[in-house]
């Protein structure tokens, strides 16, 4: 479990940011309006904590899961938002403190499950890295929506790594959620870190299609919290190009992404 309890480090940490960020914050500032079209400050931490009581229960309860995955597959353009709007009606104190207990009790059950275990959740099952990787980009990505309606510019990290690599991975499915084939054969990804200035590099170093540029840009990018042509990310070869247009590190639909910073857009 060396992997997992590497990345469930940084999933605490990446929370612990967050929650620095609302802790203090009164009633009216959690109102406050975020990119995200209708989600204020409150709806993002009431989905991260929606999102966490789902994991929770994957690893705890796979047939209260199973009946609750039924449910959003009978409502897959709602659920996300039905859960979020539940949360928010609450007196952030209250949202908080759920927010709080549940990914606690998320990290000490990830933490605690033995080798080889996969969790059931709305696609394909997860192993616990997995899971804690989704979690931490997640995290990550409302929190930038947070930040953003704070006015607030985070310092960034190289947990981002975690968000890089599922982007990267994602690729064929950023294609397959459009109804596109995935391009044949890997791409080159080299990433640059935001903290030591290191190459964080995917794939065979020869390929033909190329992405480079900052990692922080990339994690934007797949999370649809920046448009392209706000980003300095380059691409070589036209499926490398056309993948920064499809680029998502999210399950799901792909949503409208952000607009450029004239103004917002919808948003995973």
């Amino acid at each position: 479990m060396s992997d997992a309890l590497s990345v469930l480090d940084d999933l605490r940490s990446e929370s612990e940011e967050l929650d620095r960020l609302v802790a203090e914050l009164d009633e009216g500032r959690w109102a406050l309006a975020t990119p995200a079209p209708r989600w204020t400050i409150a709806h993002q931490i009431a989905h991260l904590t929606w999102t966490d009581r789902a994991a929770l229960l994957a690893a705890t309860d796979p047939a209260a899961f199973a009946a609750e995955a039924e449910k959003a597959a009978a409502n897959p353009g709602s659920f996300v938002d039905e859960g979020a709007e539940e949360g928010a009606a609450l007196p952030p104190a209250e949202l908080l403190a759920r927010w709080r207990t549940g990914r606690d009790a998320l990290w000490r059950v990830l933490s605690e499950a033995p080798a080889g275990t996969r969790l059931p959740w709305y696609g394909p099952p997860m192993a616990v890295p997995s899971m804690a990787t989704a979690r931490l980009m997640e995290t990550w990505a409302h929190g930038q929506d947070v930040a953003d309606a704070l006015g607030v510019t985070r310092a960034p990290t190289d947990r981002l790594r975690h968000v890089a690599r599922i982007g990267v991975r994602a690729r064929d499915f950023a294609f397959a959620v459009r109804g596109a084939a995935a391009p044949d054969g890997e791409f080159r990804v080299e990433l640059t870190s935001p903290v030591t200035g290191e190459v964080w590099a995917y794939g065979p170093e020869g390929a033909a299609q190329r992405v480079t540029g900052p990692a922080l840009d990339f994690c934007l990018l797949v999370t649809h919290r920046a448009h392209r042509t706000d980003l300095a990310l380059h691409a070589e070869g036209p499926d490398a190009d056309r993948w920064l247009d499809l680029a998502q590190a999210f399950a799901g639909p792909p949503g409208e992404g952000r607009a450029p910073r004239h103004g917002w857009g919808g948003g995973a």
